[in-house]
């Protein structure tokens, strides 16, 4: 069993014994924790809450809802949701924060509190660190029963969230319905069967294939919306002819698009293409993390603005977004940060710039996405042992590199003329990332395998 705390939240399996696994009490300890630091510093008790479909889900939230109350906090308990939609109903309902209770892309033994803000963004590192120590400490008290929370079901921020979409200036929805797409969603059986074909709709689509779309949490394939995960929405694209496939994780804040011809058109390039849009009419600069492809950086530079990267993790992004008055930025795992709307990753937001984008376009997404610049990315781990110094690794692996380009502000990145190569260690998941991209597939790959190799000697 494992339980991990980090800046990505409280993230564990379900089940074991406390401390190795996210446990009732891991729960009620750091949600306690959470909501009183809260309501401390910003003097309010309201607090939203959502969640994804997955089956931990209804159990984490009664966990979370109730100490959430035993405090003295005023719930509001979206149900079913999306990371976005809490994001975005933290500033409309004037709340101290906001708890997501997802673990995204892990499977589904797997479940997690993210934690946000009064601007429905994720709370830092050292916000982060606050709510852990107070968390072990347990030096808190809870309410009286007098003075015990109440809680609200709210089942509005669907329609609020897609309100919230269409009312987005670069967003047409007069294009997308003349253009009559056909596109299969395929949601992994979480709240993205909800809400990505509600806003299909809303943006006046008329055909739409559902697969894996009904919220039950029943997972059927691995929720990591990769090309060897989508074989069920590659089929549905074919069979039916549709102009597009679409993918989401459980909580609908990565978006994934398949081709006409039923190849993806990888992840990659989600956050490529809605830059390559809204570039067109806002001009400035983007931000990615250190492990996105360089596509970013040359449609920025194309476009007359300036490329930044920024260490790995939402909260990093958003930071560097913000420093530099970034028009638009994310992450390379089909997560779009559109500051226009709120500084979250949105597929629903996603969604609709990229069909605005396609329907004036006039082309097939085969087609569109090979005029693109052209990068191929390999993505492999190593998994860590309680023995291994990673510290110690990296500091190896960036003395025998210090003559090439590197930046060691998440792990270390060696950018070589052709090829770069990024190895860090997960903020989810007890691995060493080493992501590496280069101008063909062989060549990312080998530059990657040669990494790992030598990784593998040091650590021999």
């Amino acid at each position: 069993m494992t339980l991990i705390k980090s800046i990505s939240g409280i993230r564990g399996t379900i089940g074991g014994r406390t401390g190795n696994g996210l446990t009732p009490i891991d729960i009620v300890k750091f949600t306690a924790a959470f909501g009183k630091i809260l309501i401390q510093k910003t003097g309010n008790k309201k607090i939203i809450v959502g969640r994804d479909a997955r089956q931990s889900g209804e159990m984490v939230n009664h966990l979370v809802v109730g100490t959430l109350q035993s405090i003295g906090a005023d719930v509001v308990d979206l149900g079913l949701s999306t990371t976005p939609t809490v994001e975005i109903a933290v500033p409309l309902e004037k709340a101290a924060g906001g708890i997501i209770l997802t673990a995204s892309h892990n499977l589904g033994q797997w479940n997690a509190l993210k934690l946000l803000n009064d601007k429905g963004e994720f709370i830092s590192d050292v916000e982060g660190k606050e709510v852990l120590t107070l968390g072990e400490s347990l030096d808190f008290d809870f309410a009286e029963v007098q003075d015990l929370g109440r809680v609200t079901a709210d089942s509005s921020y669907l329609q609020k969230h897609i309100d919230a979409v269409l009312a987005l200036e670069y967003v047409d929805v007069e294009a997308i319905r003349k253009a009559d797409f056909k596109i299969a969603v395929d949601a992994v059986n979480s709240t993205g069967g909800i809400f990505i074909p509600a806003l299909l709709e809303a943006l006046g689509v008329q055909t739409i294939y559902k697969i894996h779309c009904e919220p039950n949490g029943q997972f059927p394939h691995n929720p990591e919306p990769l090309k060897e995960h989508l074989t069920d929405l590659s089929d549905a694209v074919l069979k039916n002819s549709a102009d597009l496939g679409i993918a989401v994780d459980p909580d609908v804040d990565r978006l994934v698009f398949m081709m006409e011809n039923g190849e993806l058109f990888g992840e990659e390039y989600t956050l490529v293409a809605v830059a390559d849009y809204i570039l067109q009419y806002q001009k400035g600069n983007t931000v990615s993390n250190l492990s996105s492809t360089r596509a970013l950086r040359d449609i920025t530079q194309q476009h007359g603005g300036k490329y930044y990267a920024a260490a790995v993790g939402e909260v990093n992004v958003v930071t560097k977004m913000k420093e530099v008055d970034a028009v638009i930025g994310g992450e390379g795992n089909g997560g779009v940060i559109y500051p226009a709307s709120h500084y979250g990753r949105d597929a629903l937001v996603g969604v609709a710039i990229f069909l605005s984008h396609l329907a004036k376009l006039g082309k097939k997404v085969s087609e569109y996405r090979a005029g693109l610049p052209q990068y191929y990315m390999s993505k492999n781990k190593i998994t860590l042992t309680p023995d291994l110094d990673i510290d110690n690794l990296l500091a190896r692996m960036q003395e025998k590199y210090a003559h090439e380009d590197h930046s060691t502000i998440d792990g270390l990145k060696i950018d070589f003329a052709q090829e770069w190569v990024h190895l860090r260690k997960s903020n989810t998941e007890p691995i060493i990332r080493i992501y590496s991209e280069g101008p063909t597939q062989e060549a990312a790959e080998a530059v990657a395998q040669k990494i790992m190799k030598e990784i593998e000697e040091i650590i021999r």
